[in-house]
């Protein structure tokens, strides 16, 4: 018997690091959205929203993307690069 292919799976993390004092969580199908204040956790759900639009547009899932199309797609929704840090910086 042959061993079961498992399935890729991918999901985003969003986090807010602004606060006003309320709890937030949004989870979505490939998603999970925390923290932020009102304005800013509305925009984390608005672009993953869109974000997953336009990668169901191209007939795909998260998890069967490239780091190209979804960069290109995070641009197109107006999410932004930032660039890793090493570990001594700050």
């Amino acid at each position: 018997m042959a061993a079961a292919k498992k399935k890729s799976k991918a999901a985003l993390l969003g986090v807010g690091l602004d606060d006003d004092g309320h709890k937030r969580i949004t989870q979505g199908e490939n998603f999970l959205l925390v923290g932020g204040s009102k304005d800013t956790h509305e925009q984390m759900t608005e672009k993953v929203i869109k974000l997953s639009e336009q990668i169901k547009a191209r007939g795909k899932h998260l998890e069967t993307i490239t780091q190209e199309e979804f960069a290109e797609i995070a641009h197109k929704v107006g999410l932004k690069k930032v660039p890793a840090r090493k570990p001594h910086e700050n």
